[in-house]
C-alpha cells in the first residue's frame, strides 16, 4: 500500500483522540451471542514478520520453490496451519 498523506496522517490522529464517548456507533449492529460463540480471535490481524536462517532438507526447498514464486510465504502457510492444529489440540 502507498504511504499515508500528512492529510490522512493528521485525520487518523484526530481519529485516535476522540474519546470513545463521543464515536457514534448507531449504524453497527449489535452482534448477538450466537455470533460471538463462532467468533475468532486475531482472524483479520497481520502478524509482524521476522527475519530467520534457517536450515532445510534440499529435497523440501526445492519442493517449495517449485511450486511457483512466493516459496517462503508458503512455508510461512504450511507452519502457521500446524501450530494453528496445534493449539486446536492443546499442544503448545
Amino acid at each position: 500500500m502507498p504511504p499515508l498523506t500528512a492529510a490522512q496522517k493528521a485525520n487518523l490522529s484526530s481519529l485516535a483522540a476522540l474519546p470513545d464517548e463521543e464515536i457514534d456507533t448507531r449504524d453497527i449492529p449489535e452482534l448477538s451471542d450466537e455470533q460471538w460463540q463462532s467468533a475468532v480471535r486475531g482472524q483479520f490481524c497481520k502478524p509482524t514478520k521476522a527475519l530467520v536462517t534457517a536450515r532445510l532438507d534440499r529435497d523440501v526447498l526445492e519442493w517449495l520453490k517449485s511450486q511457483g514464486s512466493g516459496y517462503q510465504s508458503r512455508m510461512n502457510a504450511i507452519l502457521r496451519r500446524v501450530m494453528l492444529e496445534a493449539q486446536k489440540r492443546g499442544a503448545q
